[in-house]
């Protein structure tokens, strides 16, 4: 599909909204892994489903965990989030 262009500004802190009608269109949605690239000085943004193996990043790792998570049941979800605040518990020191 070619679209008109759109302008965007980019806000302090390089962030740029992509509008909801290319959203739409590419089917992005809330949540969704997004893989941004650079290409001889342009620019790309693409929805995945699945990071590259071998990618350790602490981003690519983040964007698996809320892709993995988002279609589990709710029970799941509680039982890893409070699995997770005990692991974090465990690391803080406490201030008695």
């Amino acid at each position: 599909m070619k679209a008109k262009p759109i302008y965007k500004i980019m806000d302090g802190k390089g962030r740029v909204l992509i509008p909801k009608e290319l959203r739409d269109v590419s089917g992005m949605d809330y949540g969704d892994i997004v893989k941004v690239g650079i290409s001889q000085g342009t620019v790309s943004v693409k929805k995945v489903d699945l990071i590259e193996v071998g990618d350790q990043s602490p981003e690519a790792v983040e964007a698996f965990i809320h892709a993995a998570i988002r279609d589990m049941p709710q029970d799941k979800q509680i039982s890893i989030a409070a699995r997770l605040l005990e692991l974090i518990e465990r690391k803080e020191p406490r201030h008695e």
